[in-house]
């Protein structure tokens, strides 16, 4: 099956292909899409579908998109969706506004939460959820991995998502038990 992500985010794509083997997975740039897709969903799923729906029906191609982002316990569930501009910079601001607005909280539980949506050209539509769970440390740690990861020291794992693998990360990530329950309905 041939499909096109509906992301611009290149650790996505790459992560996507990774976890859907087997999947023909274009990036939209490939498939011949430029238009830029508002996020004015209020949840992760709902973003997911306004971003599928708009790829899919503009090029009459399966699109999946995903919507993800951290939520902190002790910040009443911020960045939530907003993780990817918390800060209005990248990924490094992001997580020094991070450190900041936890300063001096114990309470560093926090979980990714990952919706994705497959939406094909005839209006058929699939949706699926994951999650993982975790702490925010107090100093970033690892190399690798991209946004929070540095910071997220995932239960599964014992180790930042910033010091594993990928296929270690993929195993346990939002990301990839949300694709892999997608993946099960397909």
């Amino acid at each position: 099956m041939k499909l096109v992500a509906a992301t611009g985010n290149a650790h996505k794509l790459r992560e996507i292909r990774q976890i859907l083997q087997g999947y023909e997975v274009l990036s939209a740039a490939e498939a011949g899409f430029s238009g830029e897709i508002e996020e004015t969903g209020k949840s992760f799923l709902e973003n997911a579908l306004l971003k599928a729906r708009a790829v899919a029906y503009a090029l009459k191609l399966p699109a999946l998109a995903d919507d993800s982002g951290l939520s902190v316990d002790a910040l009443g569930g911020a960045p939530g969706i907003y993780s990817a501009r918390y800060s209005g910079g990248g990924d490094k601001e992001n997580r020094a506004l991070l450190l900041k607005n936890l300063s001096g909280k114990e309470d560093r539980r926090a979980h990714f939460c990952c919706a994705v949506a497959l939406v094909l050209p005839d209006g058929t539509e699939y949706t699926a959820e994951g999650r993982t769970f975790g702490t925010i440390l107090e100093k970033e740690r690892g190399n690798g991995g991209f946004g929070y990861d540095p910071l997220f020291f995932s239960e599964d794992l014992q180790k930042t998502f910033a010091e594993a693998a990928e296929e270690e990360k993929n195993a346990v990530s939002h990301r990839g038990r949300a694709l892999l329950a997608l993946k099960k309905q397909l």
